[in-house]
This record gives structure tokens, sequence and C-alpha cells, in this order.
């Protein structure tokens, strides 16, 4: 009996259900047309907002207060003493830290930079290494991260001065920084 009323069931099911759907007809088919994509703009916008960030900057910073010769990049604040500078230069100093910027864009490379060099003055760190490269594989404009460099370290005050790393250490690819001493 229970076979009976399933039976009747699926009937009553279908009978309601062609009653309601009695005068539908499928679609006919035809070909799909795919929407229409655009290819993505392909102008290298980061390198860009890079450069011009890279020229209101030095347009903003002072153009005296580093100096970059056949020797590197140097610089140092009234105070530091002519030994210590040259110690500085001649790579006299014991390096405790480095970092490589590397493949960071000028935004990330000043993230970095500022944290390690915090970091560097919580841990009483005197003498450290960035190692930014020379901008060989730059646009004709020149290297990117270098002169930035060089300028970010001349507006903090807890840099005494900084000069081109000797040539084992990486030359004008890096810059060695003397820090203030934390109290």
């Amino acid at each position: 009996m229970s076979a009976n009323r399933t039976q009747d069931s699926d009937d009553d099911d279908r009978s309601l259900l062609e009653s309601a759907y009695g005068g539908v007809q499928p679609l006919p088919q035809t070909a799909r047309e795919r929407p229409h994509r655009v290819a993505p703009d392909t102008t290298p916008r980061q390198t860009e907002l890079d450069q011009q960030a890279v020229l209101r900057e030095s347009l903003e910073g002072d153009p005296e207060a580093h100096e970059e010769s056949a020797e590197g990049l140097s610089y140092r604040v009234a105070g530091l003493s002519d030994s210590d500078f040259r110690k500085l230069r001649r790579g006299a100093f014991t390096l405790q830290a480095s970092i490589d910027l590397h493949g960071l864009n000028r935004e990330q490379a000043r993230a970095a930079l500022h944290a390690f060099l915090a970091h560097a003055l919580d841990r009483g760190y005197r003498c450290v290494k960035i190692i930014h490269g020379k901008g060989l594989r730059s646009t004709a404009a020149g290297p990117v991260i270098k002169p930035a460099v060089a300028r970010w370290l001349t507006r903090r005050k807890d840099v005494l001065g900084y000069a081109s790393a000797k040539p084992q250490e990486g030359g004008s690819g890096a810059t060695v920084v003397l820090l203030r001493k934390t109290r």
C-alpha cells in the first residue's frame, strides 16, 4: 500500500507541475557571445609615481645637504670631528648591522630604512651599513633609491654622518652611517 501512495503522490506532483508550467518551451540554442575584454593598461604607473616623488623631494630638499663625488656619497653634521669623519670614510668603525634595500620601491625603502634605524638606535648601535645599489638598472632618469637614502639620512637628527662604503663592503652601492650615541 505504501508503494501505491508514492506512485499516486508522484503522479499528483507531475500533474501539478505540468499545469503550472505546461506552456513553457525551452529557449532555442544559440551561440553565446563572450563579453568583450579590454587589455590592461601597460603603463608603469608605480615607476612614474616614484619618479614624480623623487623630483618633488629633490625640489623640497637642500641641494647642498650631501655631496656625491667620484669617491661616492658623504655627509657630516657640524659637530662631527675631522678625525671621526676620516675614520668613517676609511671604514675604521665596526659595522654592527646592515640592511639591503634592493628590489624595494621608494616608499618601501623609506619605511624599511626608518624601521632599521629605529631598531639600530634601540640597540645602541653606532655604525650601520645601508645597501642601496648603484642604480645601474635604473631608467635614464638615474638611480632612485641611492639619492633618496642620502636625503632621508641628511634629514635625521640621529645621523652624525655617512660615507660610501669601502670597495670590499659594497663601494658606492652601499653607505656606512655613523649614528649618535644613545643615552
